[in-house]
């Protein structure tokens, strides 16, 4: 075990200062429902912002990452659009607006608004319950074992074993890290809610900030003292029809990772990846903590900010980390421990390169820092699940009277008996990779039709609503074991059936409620296939403005990505030390900010949404 004291005491003191901070917010957090779920609503947006970036900055995703870079190089710059990451572009400019004029407490809250709270807007809601517990529940899984391949390499469980009281198979010593650290993380979360977990978020945001600083800072000096090998076309972020990366009498193992992640055709792997992309990213986000951080903001105006925010201090810090790991890991490739089970496991880099590279101290702050990034992403996952489960079956149709102690008693069950089953999910999981590509690919495949309707077509009901969901969960749930293949590459075969399902539901039940439609469109004021709407609104109320920015917004969307991207490929050229590109990054980004300034800052909504009654 490489861990010293200074390194233990530092990890110590992270975990005794998250739960110090659950116990400091517990009583606020009991105050009401909203104080629990939401912050109050006084939480400012670039705290959330913060917040939000941290629990994106998570360890399993930073671990897959690591292996991109080291993979695939600058290309790998383009994978993550499988979230996809440009998502938060589509939120900033207009779709946390719209989601944040809601009000509402949760995703499955907000169904009510747009479907009423008749036979379909309970449907509706149903199914929302469904996807956003097994999304939350995929999740925390994806996190638990992420976490726990991590700290394998730092305790090696013979050091621990003499200690145990029962054998563990080699396959299972993860499973039983992750167990033990998710444990603080349920801590924290459950007992503060919301506020509790923003004030941990930015703890941990700083912690990570300084480690990706100076595992950059490492990096840069090991290059500078050794050589890069690596194939051709490995800095070079653009490509051709196929990947054609060949990594033959360099580390020949990679071209076996290459063959089973699938990604050889790469021009119809992007095209899939980018289709996939822009329709998740119009249907809003999921029902998950990204959602409910939009909700717990002040007004929609600091909603947007908060989501514009997230990409502006996330990419650059987190992929000066990955490009770092990355570097090290190619430079010192020989002496990473990446063998478990008999096989090579490229996960293992990022662990096993903090293991081999960090000196004392920083190690105890890595440690402490990607800790910290898994319980960030944990605690607002777990906090999303106690919402819907809370909010969205106990309050609704067991005890409506429920006070703020209640709820905060009931969330404290619930929110263990989501982590039990998470675990239980956890064990059963077979890497990182593989629960990710479900979750981004299969499930997220079965939400985009009912949500993408729901945004923009008036005609699209709570029965359309409904079926068009269980017509893709269904599938999402099966293919995985009827299809040898990428999950990417069955999304469009789910799409279909539930778009289908979309069609059929929402033509065997008669519109949603006039006045439901009406107040929404007056509330939430979306652009799309409204006309109808429109004119039943501006005939009560001939002063109401339609919503007339969508080629503004398009514009915007465009741009920020194209910034995004920029903020995510800047921090890999400083580590690599490429002066001409680097300096072209940065120009695009300022040239972006500074057009964005007047076509999308300036202009957003000065408005506060009208309080509903606790």
């Amino acid at each position: 075990m490489k861990l010293t004291l200074p390194d233990i005491l530092i990890i110590c003191a992270y975990l005794t200062s998250t739960i110090v901070i659950g116990l400091v917010l517990k009583k606020r957090a009991q105050q009401d429902k909203t104080a629990y779920m939401l912050g109050g609503h006084k939480l400012p947006w670039y705290m959330l912002g913060l917040s939000n970036a941290s629990g994106m900055f998570d360890i399993s995703g930073t671990m897959w990452l690591v292996t991109l870079a080291f993979v695939y190089g600058l290309k790998s710059i383009w994978i993550p659009w499988l979230w996809p990451v440009f998502n938060q572009i589509f939120l900033m400019v207009f779709l946390s607006i719209w989601l944040r004029r809601s009000n509402a407490t949760t995703g499955a809250e907000w169904i009510t608004t747009r479907f009423g709270a008749g036979k379909e807007g309970r449907l509706s809601h149903g199914i929302v319950v469904v996807f956003a517990l097994i999304s939350c529940l995929g999740f925390l899984a994806y996190g638990f074992i992420g976490l726990g391949k991590f700290v394998e390499i730092f305790i090696p469980w013979e050091v621990i074993s003499p200690y145990i009281p029962f054998d563990v198979p080699p396959e299972y010593v993860a499973h039983v890290y992750g167990i033990v650290f998710t444990l603080f993380a349920m801590f924290y979360a459950i007992l503060g809610g919301m506020t509790s977990i923003v004030w941990a978020d930015v703890v941990q945001y700083t912690i990570m900030t300084v480690s990706a600083v100076v595992i950059g800072i490492i990096a840069m000096k090991a290059l500078s003292l050794h050589p890069l090998v690596v194939p051709e076309g490995w800095m070079n972020p653009f490509f051709g029809a196929r990947l054609d990366l060949d990594w033959t009498g360099i580390i020949d193992e990679v071209n076996e990772k290459i063959a089973s992640d699938g990604y050889s055709l790469f021009s119809i792997f992007f095209t899939m990846m980018l289709f996939k992309g822009i329709l998740v990213s119009a249907a809003g986000p999921a029902p998950n903590y990204d959602m409910q951080k939009i909700l717990s903001s002040r007004s929609p105006k600091e909603a947007a900010k908060m989501s514009g925010f997230v990409s502006v201090v996330l990419m650059p810090s987190r992929y000066f980390m990955i490009a770092g790991f990355a570097v090290l890991g190619l430079l010192f490739y020989d002496r990473l421990d990446l063998v478990v089970g008999n096989r090579i496991d490229f996960e293992q880099i990022l662990p096993s390169a903090i293991s081999e590279f960090a000196p004392v101290g920083l190690m105890g702050l890595l440690l402490a820092g990607l800790l910290a990034a898994f319980m960030s992403t944990f605690a607002g996952t777990l906090n999303a699940a106690q919402a819907y489960l809370v909010n969205d079956i106990y309050i609704k149709y067991l005890k409506p009277t429920a006070g703020g102690k209640e709820v905060s008693r009931v969330s404290y069950i619930t929110g263990i008996l989501v982590v039990a089953v998470s675990i239980v999910f956890g064990i059963f999981a077979l890497d990182v990779n593989s629960i990710l590509q479900w979750i981004v690919s299969a499930l997220w495949g079965s939400y985009v039709a009912s949500n993408v309707l729901k945004w923009y077509w008036w005609r699209f009901n709570g029965s359309g609503f409904f079926w068009g969901m269980v017509a893709g969960i269904v599938p999402a749930l099966i293919f995985p074991y009827v299809f040898d293949t990428l999950d990417l590459y069955y999304f469009p075969l789910i799409l279909v059936i539930s778009i289908a399902g979309c069609i059929i539901g929402t033509y065997a039940a008669p519109p949603t409620n006039e006045e439901t439609l009406k107040n929404f469109y007056r509330s939430v004021r979306p652009w799309g296939f409204w006309k109808p709407v429109h004119d039943k609104v501006v005939a009560e109320d001939p002063g109401f403005r339609k919503n007339t920015d969508f080629w503004r917004d398009m514009f915007n969307v465009v741009l920020g990505t194209i910034a995004q991207t920029a903020l995510v490929i800047f921090p890999i050229y400083i580590v690599l030390k490429k002066m001409v590109p680097l300096t072209v990054s940065i120009a695009i980004i300022v040239v972006c900010f500074i057009i964005m300034k007047k076509t999308w800052w300036d202009r957003l909504p000065d408005e506060k949404p009208e309080q509903k009654p606790l």
